[in-house]
């Protein structure tokens, strides 16, 4: 079983919230259904994104005609609509609604799965556009689905790496970066939930 709570403190831009949560569901649907990845390019292939180098699975995002135009107001979309790919990893639910009673969230919004290859990066970036900047409600959880050894994820001035089972919470607002520098992909689930105060 899980353990949820503050497993790390002292660190200023990092909480690692929980530890020891199995994935393997979630990896095994994923290994059968190569098919699901980079359905939608959005978040990959707009103008100066940090994130080229990610393969993507919408679980829920914007909906398809707003992500084919201005990349202001997906950024600034606060709402979400599920995609075929959530119909199709069922195996994502009980960590989705597990994580959403532990946080106290009512609402749940963005969920996307990510995928970083060995020797990839994600670019130095903040996300201090859009739904992050206007509703601090709002907050963004990772769900380690894969992540071992040498993916280090950087926020502000400080540095984790992020393993199998674990979800943390972290800084959006501050520039963050991630290299991949592990022997296997770097797999996270994000999930942007509101929560109460």
């Amino acid at each position: 079983m899980a353990e949820w709570h503050d497993v790390d403190g002292g660190m200023r831009n990092f909480l690692r919230l929980a530890q020891g949560l199995d994935t393997l569901p979630v990896l095994l649907a994923l290994q059968r259904q190569p098919h699901l990845w980079n359905a939608k390019r959005f978040r990959t292939t707009f103008e100066n994104t940090p994130h080229a180098e990610v393969d993507d699975i919408w679980i829920r995002f914007s909906d398809d005609e707003l992500a084919q135009g201005d990349t202001a107001a997906v950024m600034a979309d606060g709402a979400s609509v599920w995609h075929p790919a959530a119909a199709e990893l069922p195996q994502t639910k009980p960590l989705i609604l597990n994580l959403m009673r532990f946080a106290e969230a009512y609402e749940l919004n963005r969920v996307v799965i990510t995928r970083l290859a060995p020797g990839r990066r994600i670019l130095p970036h903040a996300d201090d556009q859009g739904a992050y900047v206007h509703d601090p409600h709002r907050q963004r959880v990772h769900v380690v689905l894969q992540g071992l050894p040498g993916s280090l994820y950087r926020t502000g001035d400080e540095t984790v790496q992020m393993l199998t089972g674990e979800v943390w919470w972290f800084n959006p607002l501050l520039e963050h970066e991630v290299q991949n520098n592990s022997a296997d992909d770097r797999i996270h689930m994000l999930v942007d939930m509101r929560c109460w105060p």
